[in-house]
């Protein structure tokens, strides 16, 4: 999807812009490129096959008796016209377990066909390392949907946007040098979207419609028009394509619906369908009649192929919302004259882990991470309710277009309070270091990436040291991406080098920070924590390689002399073998034998110092076991873990998110366990709450809704 600017008039308008370890040699992020050199890249750039002409590599012989197709402007299904009445719902932002629950409520708004991206970097998270398990078995969603008699729109990329961390390219692209170029005919970058989709395209073939399966269409790239104009690269994608799927399934493209966009993102002829999105409330009709010019005579049905039903939330803003009156009344605009659409999104779900997304504003600088929450303000909300305003409205419109009635409403799942979790400290962070015998560091004269130690989400401890002086230091950091918290000790002291807060530094501000005066008899050491809130997934700088990317200064002297600790702190779908959090929540810190003393906090429970918290709640039956949601509302900024699942990040400071929603598949009867990594400032009393409905108000910028 593409960004949008706000206006006043109440329709959703968009934005048309949108080491090697101990070592000083910076070897390490070198460990990838042995996979580039064992392929070779042709370019390839051919005239492309229409949509009926028969492949030359593979063939895929309808045996079924099934037939998807475009003519006289319309879709056909069998024989028969067909309007697609569909909607967003991405598999890798719900619970597995709950996939038929949100699939049956779609069902029951009226939708006939669900539209879902494919994120690259949640299938690949380490190069060859393929992963279709867990949330990331989409072969079972898509099993699923055809179960339910709900036919697949499907957008594998490589790029997807989605408000999905880089777009949903891997992180590790960054540790390759020279870093590919995505969405370009790179050859290196080629390379690695043609052994991705090499594991990808196989598993659809079974399961596109004309084989018995619910995929009726396949997308090249995502709205490519209003990123780039290279049609080498589209080109040689649906030659991938192609090869892998045969030249009987319908492959699209989707691009904003201005002249340029088309221009740029769309492919003319007959052999992709040039499919187009809008701003909700804009009259469609003249984008539609406009996306006939970049489709063959008798081969332009009308399509939306991302129906606004809401907007996307930074931190630090108001909840957006639209109205549901309007909204249902733009979709009727569409459907009455026969048009399709597909509801952007129908189900938004949860950003769980580390993987929201970010974008930027007038520059690299302006940058804006993501909520963890992805409730889009559609019909279906995060937790799945549809007993409100929008759903039923949006209902209405389709029931009377519908082809044939539309299934009873499922009831909202039940919400538990399971009451108060009382939490005890752990330990903080740096307790978890053994800063002189680590086996885990990464030396280097400067910084170095994040990425090129290993550590793709998260966070990574940045140390050097310095001389005092009198009157104290200022800390420049030009390029940091994205949020660092800087902490001094003196090691000469009594208390053993304890780090004590002195400012946070922050991308979007570009600030300098004023380090103390601080009487010590050696040098000064300098802790530098970076946490990345997320990769910029749209614009001109979705290149946005995480930690210190450039010299650091004080006083406008660089300082030299660097080591990096990567954090392990699992994201969604991982379960390494050494994890601090987990040790955490069974009191293992307790046995962490650590290099410096302990500091003893005369107010402990307010400390800025970063730590780990612990607690737990029992659910006493099964049958109590429900959604919830957990209310940060007087914490920090920081992530949470229940039973070892990353639920993502709080930070109701900023807002406008209080709460963080747990799906009832994450808990258990019995003991259930949560562990927190607070960041700035614990609750003095250390308790959080578990309540029963979401809560946007938190944070200067969340007292009231922002009506789009």
């Amino acid at each position: 999807m593409r960004i949008r600017s706000k206006e006043s008039n109440g329709a959703a308008s968009k934005l048309m812009a949108m080491a090697k370890k101990g070592s000083s040699k910076a070897t390490i992020f070198f460990i990838f490129v042995s996979f580039m050199l064992f392929c070779a890249f042709l370019p390839v750039f051919a005239p492309l096959p229409s949509f009926h002409s028969h492949s030359p590599h593979r063939s895929h012989r309808n045996t079924v008796n099934r037939k998807f197709e475009i003519a006289s402007d319309r879709f056909w299904r069998d024989g028969e016209p067909f309007q697609i009445i569909g909607g967003d719902l991405h598999y890798f932002r719900v619970h597995p377990e709950y996939w038929e629950d949100r699939l049956l409520k779609a069902k029951a708004l009226g939708l006939n066909t669900i539209q879902t991206y494919v994120p690259w970097n949640l299938h690949e998270p380490a190069p060859e390392k393929f992963v279709f398990e867990g949330f990331a078995n989409i072969e079972a969603f898509l099993k699923l949907c055809h179960k339910l008699g709900l036919l697949v729109m499907i957008r594998p990329g490589p790029y997807i946007c989605a408000e999905w961390d880089w777009g949903g390219f891997p992180g590790w692209f960054h540790s390759i040098n020279p870093t590919p170029k995505p969405r370009s005919s790179d050859p290196t970058y080629l390379q690695l979207v043609e052994r991705w989709w090499d594991n990808l395209l196989p598993k659809f073939v079974p399961l596109l419609y004309d084989n018995g399966g619910p995929i009726i269409m396949v997308q090249i790239e995502n709205e490519f028009g209003s990123y780039g104009d290279d049609k080498a690269y589209l080109h040689h994608l649906v030659i991938l394509a192609r090869d892998h799927l045969g030249h009987d399934v319908i492959l699209y493209t989707t691009d904003g619906g201005v002249r340029e966009n088309l221009e740029k993102g769309s492919i003319r002829g007959d052999a992709v369908f040039s499919a187009v999105d809008f701003s909700t409330g804009d009259d469609p009709w003249p984008i539609f009649n406009l996306q006939k010019e970049f489709n063959a005579p008798g081969k332009s049905p009308p399509l939306s192929a991302e129906f606004y039903t809401g907007w996307l939330t930074h931190w630090g803003e108001k909840i957006a919302t639209t109205d549901a009156d309007f909204t249902a009344a733009a979709l009727e605009n569409i459907l009455r004259k026969n048009g399709s659409a597909v509801l952007y999104m129908a189900h938004g779900g949860t950003n769980f882990g580390f993987y929201n997304g970010a974008n930027t504003g007038v520059d690299e600088a302006d940058y804006k991470p993501d909520l963890t929450s992805y409730d889009y303000d559609a019909p279906i909300r995060e937790s799945g309710d549809v007993d409100n305003s929008k759903f039923n409205a949006i209902r209405r419109v389709i029931a009377r277009y519908s082809s044939v009635p539309l299934p009873s409403v499922p009831p909202n799942n039940e919400k538990a309070r399971y009451g108060p979790i009382h939490l005890q400290r752990k330990a903080f962070l740096f307790d978890t270091f053994d800063f002189t015998n680590s086996t885990n560091v990464f030396e280097s004269e400067t910084p170095m990436p994040m990425e090129y130690v290993g550590q793709l989400f998260g966070f990574v401890l940045y140390i050097t040291e310095y001389r005092a002086k009198r009157g104290g230091r200022i800390l420049f950091i030009p390029k940091l991406h994205d949020r660092a918290q800087v902490f001094i000790s003196c090691p000469s002291e009594e208390d053993g080098a304890t780090p004590t807060y002195v400012g946070t530094i922050e991308r979007w501000l570009n600030n300098k920070l004023s380090l103390p005066d601080v009487k010590c008899h050696s040098n000064i050491n300098l802790f530098i924590l970076v946490e990345n809130m997320g990769r910029v997934n749209y614009g001109a700088y979705i290149f946005d390689r995480k930690g210190i990317l450039s010299s650091v200064y004080l006083d406008g002297e660089k300082v030299k002399g660097w080591k990096m600790f990567p954090i392990p702190l699992h994201n969604l779908n991982e379960m390494p073998t050494y994890n601090p959090i987990t040790q955490a929540s069974y009191s293992a810190f307790s046995e962490i034998r650590s290099s410096r003393k302990k500091l003893t906090y005369k107010h402990e429970n307010t400390s800025k110092e970063p730590a780990f918290y612990s607690g737990h709640f029992s659910i006493d039956k099964s049958s109590q076991v429900m959604d919830t949601f957990i209310s940060f509302s007087n914490w920090g900024k920081g992530i949470v873990f229940v039973n070892d699942f990353n639920i993502g990040r709080y930070w109701p400071l900023r807002g406008p998110q209080c709460n963080l929603y747990v799906p009832a598949p994450i808990l258990k009867q019995g003991d259930n366990f949560l562990v927190i990594l607070e960041l700035e400032s614990p609750d003095p009393e250390l308790v959080v709450h578990t309540v029963s409905e979401p809560d946007f108000t938190c944070g200067s910028s969340g007292m009231s809704l922002h009506q789009l």
